[in-house]
Order: C-alpha cells, then sequence, then structure tokens
C-alpha cells in the first residue's frame, strides 16, 4: 500500500468495526477471568469448523489462485492450522500457571512472594496475507485464543473465495463477540490497523508493514510482524548433494514459491555448481512430469504477481545472466491463462539484478557459486537479515560458524522450512523479516500481558526495617551501604 493507492473507507464500514472492538473489549471487561475450559471451548469449535469446511476451503483456494493443488491446501492451511489449535490445547493449562520468580534478598527471608501472571490482553486485531490464506488466519488464532483473548480478523483481498469463506466460518462457530471478519481491499486494510486493538499480528510485505506499525504507533498498539525477506541457503562441500537439492526443490516448489520461508537464492561451492544445476533439473522433472495443465503444479495467485514474477525473469535476461528453464514436457506458456511460471534456476546472478533485489515468491531460484565458506557468511551478513536460513552439511565446524555468525528468525539444518513446521519452536523474524514470534509458549507470552505480582509479609514494617521510612538513619545507611559496592 503506497501513497497513491490510500482510500477512504466507507463510514458504515469503520462505524462496524469501531463498533465491533468496543463490543469485543466490553464483552471481555465484562467476563472476568477467562477460564481453561472457555479457551479449550473456542480452540475445539474452530477445530470443528476447519474440518467441517475443509474441502470448501480447498475448493475456495483453488478458484483464488486459478490453480492450488487440494493436497497442499489441505497440508499446509488445513492440517497445519489444526495442529497449531490442538497443540496449544494441549498445553494451556500448563502455560496459563502463575511463574514463581525469585524474590531479592532480605524480603524473601521476611516472606515476600514474587510470582507472573499471564493475563489475556483482549482484543487482538489479524491481519492475514493471500499465500496461505486461510493458516495466516487459524495459526497466530491458536496462540491468541490459547492467551485467552477476543480477535478480529482482515484476511487478504487478493484471495476473495477464500476471505469470504472464513468469514463464515467463523460467524458460524463464533459469537461476535469473541471473533469477527472484516473483508474488503486496502481501505479497510487501513481503518482496520488503525483501531486500538490491545495487540495486533501482520503477516505480509516488508513495504506493507511499515504501514501497519506507523497505524499501530498512532495508538501505541504492540505488533508482531511475521514478514519475509531473501532466505539463504548455503550447501557446504560435506553435503550429500542429491539429498540436499531434492529438499531445496521441494520447499522452493511448494506454492510455486509462494511461501515467506522458501528458499530464496542458493550458494554451492563453484566446482559443483553443474552437478547442483543437473539434480535440481532431474528432481523438478520427478515432481512434476507436465506443468501447464497439471493441477498439483500451483499458479501466481494473481496478474500483478505474475507481471512482478516475469520482470524478475526479463531483467536476467536482458543481463544476459544464464537461466536454466525446467519444463519437463516442453509445455507452450505464450498463451498463458494460467498465470504458471515455470521453475527457472537463474545462475550467479549480479548482485544489482532484480532477482537478488527483493524477495522473489515465486518459482525462480538463484544459484550462486563461491570458493571458500566464509564468503557465504560474508555475503549473509551484508543483506537485511533474512526470515530463515539453511545450511546443508556435515561439518560441525561450518555448522556451528553458520548458526551463530549469521542472523536469522529460524534456521533448518539439512532440510528448508521445517523449523516452521515444529509447533513448540518460536516462528518469526528479525529486523526487516519481522519482530515479535508466535506458535507454541511463544505465542501464548506474545498474546498475554506478563504481570509481575509481588506479595508484601502483614505484619513486618519492611519499609521501615530497610530504611526506606523517613526520617532516614542508620537503618538507611546500612541499606546503602551494603549496596552501594561491587
Amino acid at each position: 500500500m503506497n501513497a497513491t493507492e490510500q482510500s477512504v473507507v466507507d463510514a458504515a464500514t469503520a462505524i462496524n468495526m469501531e463498533a465491533s472492538l468496543k463490543a469485543q473489549r466490553d464483552s471481555y471487561t465484562n467476563e472476568g477471568i477467562v477460564t481453561a475450559a472457555t479457551r479449550i471451548d473456542r480452540i475445539d469449535r474452530a477445530v470443528d469448523v476447519l474440518v467441517k469446511y475443509s474441502e470448501a476451503i480447498s475448493e475456495a483456494m483453488n478458484a483464488d489462485f486459478g490453480c492450488r493443488p487440494r493436497e497442499v491446501n489441505l497440508m499446509t492451511d488445513v492440517t497445519g492450522s489444526i495442529e497449531c489449535l490442538k497443540h496449544c490445547k494441549k498445553h494451556l493449562k500448563t502455560w496459563m500457571k502463575q511463574e514463581k520468580r525469585p524474590t531479592m534478598f532480605p524480603l524473601n527471608l521476611l516472606g515476600g512472594r514474587s510470582t507472573v501472571e499471564y493475563q489475556p490482553k483482549g482484543v487482538v486485531g489479524v491481519l492475514a496475507p493471500w499465500n496461505f490464506p486461510l493458516g495466516m488466519v487459524f495459526e497466530p488464532l491458536a496462540g491468541v485464543l490459547a492467551a485467552g483473548n477476543r480477535a478480529m480478523i482482515k484476511p487478504s483481498e487478493f484471495t476473495p473465495a477464500t476471505s469470504a469463506l472464513i468469514a463464515d466460518m467463523v460467524a458460524e462457530a463464533f459469537d461476535p463477540t469473541e471473533l469477527t471478519v472484516f473483508t474488503g481491499g486496502p481501505d479497510v486494510g487501513q481503518a482496520f490497523s488503525s483501531l486500538p486493538f490491545d495487540h495486533m499480528i501482520f503477516t505480509g510485505a516488508t513495504s506493507i508493514a511499515r504501514h501497519i506499525m506507523a497505524a499501530a504507533a498512532r495508538n501505541l498498539v504492540p505488533v508482531t510482524l511475521e514478514l519475509g525477506g531473501k532466505s539463504p541457503v548455503v550447501i557446504s562441500r560435506s553435503a550429500d548433494i542429491i539429498e540436499a537439492v531434492q529438499r531445496i526443490m521441494v520447499g522452493k516448489m511448494l506454492n510455486a514459491g509462494q511461501v515467506c520461508i522458501a528458499p530464496d537464492y542458493v550458494f554451492v561451492p563453484e566446482e559443483l555448481m553443474d552437478e547442483v544445476v543437473e539434480q535440481a533439473t532431474l528432481v523438478v522433472k520427478e515432481m512434476y512430469p507436465s506443468l501447464l495443465n497439471n493441477d498439483q503444479y500451483t499458479a501466481m495467485v494473481n496478474d500483478r504477481h505474475y507481471q512482478r514474477i516475469t520482470s524478475n525473469l526479463n531483467d536476467a535476461n536482458e543481463r544476459s545472466i544464464k537461466t536454466v528453464t525446467i519444463n519437463p514436457a516442453n509445455d507452450d506458456f505464450t498463451d498463458n491463462p494460467t498465470q504458471k511460471i515455470p521453475p527457472t534456476l537463474i545462475i550467479n546472478p549480479d548482485d544489482d539484478a532484480l532477482c537478488m533485489q527483493d524477495e522473489i515468491f515465486g518459482p525462480l531460484l538463484p544459484i550462486k557459486s563461491y570458493k571458500n565458506f566464509e564468503e557465504t557468511i560474508n555475503y549473509i551478513n551484508e543483506k537485511p537479515r533474512p526470515l530463515a536460513a539453511y545450511y546443508f552439511g556435515k561439518d560441525k565446524i561450518e555448522e556451528k560458524r553458520f548458526l551463530t555468525g549469521t542472523t536469522s528468525g529460524g534456521v533448518s539444518i539439512n532440510d528448508v522450512m521445517f523449523h516452521m513446521l515444529q509447533k513448540d519452536l518460536p516462528f518469526g523474524g528479525v529486523g526487516p523479516s519481522g519482530m515479535g514470534a508466535y506458535h507454541g509458549i511463544e505465542g501464548f507470552k506474545t498474546f498475554s500481558h506478563a504481570k509481575g505480582v509481588y506479595r508484601q509479609p502483614k505484619r513486618i514494617p519492611v519499609a521501615k526495617l530497610a530504611g526506606f521510612m523517613p526520617p532516614y538513619g542508620p537503618a538507611s545507611e546500612k541499606n546503602i551501604k551494603q549496596k552501594v559496592k561491587r
């Protein structure tokens, strides 16, 4: 959303959103303690509605993309959401317990006690992207509901069929004072992000996140931003090349590369470049014997995105950068109503090429050669911190150097993207790739207020004994001398 794209939401929608927020906050306040039973009930209803509409969800996403495999729809968005919800349901009673914390001397000896109480924040705003239009609603919702919150949801306008279905599902399973959905374009998103939520989570592009954060700042709304970036892959000389390339290409081709943690570029030892290219070609051919009319090969979500990916490829060709198009059946993409793009390897692109500037988010994969391992570390560190980073190899010294010498939201070793599938690992970015995290206990804590509580012993005049009570005298001096020292 840039300045020229911003428009004013209609008055009725703005009033409805403000009224919805007030109704949810009032309901939360009136409810008092949000019990574990209430939280579990809400999670159960979310799971039930996902199970009930699983096939309809897949059909809606396929319609939005023009072609998106049923198996991908169900394995990523539906089962991924259900797993997150079930994980939170299983652990939330433990997470809800107060945490005992040490009490400072001498108060600990006098009966003082310190705890942390995890309290729901209230109403959370959820802004979801188009690439996993259902999963990126319900996965964060798992933590939101486990923490005892209410939520207002703004799904993507780029997947209208899925967004409409989400609205119907939520309306069927939840009272509007618990969960509610607002659909619409950038104007609705702009108004939504300007509401004084108790917390807001946004998943999407870094450029849009700047507008989201600026809007949230006006109301001092805390935000969690799950963004993206150019996630690097380093293949070591110690790696099993066949295994590494297969895993990289499986990850890269999921959703035709329209994944925030998809491998964005790959470093390979210079002497192994030809082998890596050959193996990548073989892997893609095995997965997709044809592309154009293959309902298991995902299309670009819309023409705007199709044109953006195409411009990256055209730029590489204009620069005379070697490209390897993987088109096993020699499909003719000249007349391409499906907006599919063949997987394409871009060999040793210039650093100023378009494909090396922004996150690709499509089936193009730059492959860069290196002479020594340290080159890869230096290169990664010169770029904005990515959402994910990947290392393939058996060299433990290299692995440690990769883990400690680079900074990213998360890491998978000897595979790609699997760290996100671990529901007890925090998922989030760092720097331009995001802030904050969700999944597991980190998600519960993100959407909770950690309230520090100190309980003072009843009949002991602690302030007087410690010299805090005027008139100050010997007790005060003793306290000071005990603490003003190395």
